[in-house]
């Protein structure tokens, strides 16, 4: 099957003059993959509340591990989020122990 040539239309143009190309330096990769992680805990953790509080310490972990990608790409309303989450389930967990 021969393979189609792509024309270079305005549209495209327009779209890949939009679209800055560029490889993500060392820290910003180590800040994804952290984030991804984070993000995977902060999903399981609803799911592991009735089982002795498990799933406040995995927001917790979520939480902290979510932390640098979003600081690295500077989504400064999402660390205010997380920061909240780590207050409010550290206050969660300080009342459940005492």
């Amino acid at each position: 099957m021969a393979r189609r040539k792509k024309k270079d239309t305005l549209r495209r143009k327009l779209l890949k003059a939009l679209v800055k190309d560029r490889r993500l330096d060392p820290v910003e990769r180590l800040a994804n993959r952290l984030g991804y992680m984070g993000s995977a805990f902060i999903m399981l953790s609803p799911y592991l509340l009735p089982y002795d509080n498990i799933g406040a310490y995995t927001y917790i972990v979520g939480a902290i591990l979510s932390i640098p990608q979003v600081w690295v790409s500077k989504h400064w309303n999402i660390v205010i989020i997380n920061f909240n989450l780590l207050i409010g389930y550290g206050i969660y967990i300080y009342k459940s122990l005492i």
